[in-house]
């Protein structure tokens, strides 16, 4: 069986990546595309030269460079599909390497900031309450 091919908005992903930067933008939603046509802001401009300066080199091991970013409102654009960024959560840098289904969103959008919540069971010296609540 024949595996589909990425489609975004009709244009295959190489078609994407030989469009100029304004025929992207136009297939945009609205607020990437307000966003863009605005222009970049500084970090995000650092972001596109890095990305520029490490397109082909691979590292020691065979794998590709790890971008390394703060800039969490950047918006993935088709030249980057493939390559690997390092997305600043706030406590650490999480690797998160882009796929064609991720143009058009944020590169925030794959580095959430907060950690899922496991409570405990209640118990002795939990809190306050529970000094009533009986032992098992």
């Amino acid at each position: 069986m024949a595996r589909k091919i990425f489609k975004y908005r009709g244009y295959t992903i190489e078609e994407l990546q030989e469009m100029s930067l304004d025929e992207v933008i136009k297939l945009l939603p609205a607020r990437q595309r307000r966003s863009l046509k605005r222009g970049f802001l500084p970090r995000q401009e650092k972001v596109l030269n890095k990305m520029e300066k490490v397109k082909n080199i691979k590292n020691d091991s065979g794998r590709p460079i790890v971008i390394k970013t703060h800039c969490r409102d950047m918006i993935v654009l088709p030249n980057m599909v493939g390559m690997t960024f390092g997305i600043y959560n706030g406590q650490e840098f999480v690797e998160v390497t882009i796929k064609p289904e991720m143009i058009g969103c944020y590169f925030g959008e794959f580095s959430i900031t907060r950690g899922r919540v496991q409570h405990g069971d209640p118990g002795m010296g939990a809190t306050r309450s529970s000094m009533f609540v009986p032992l098992k």
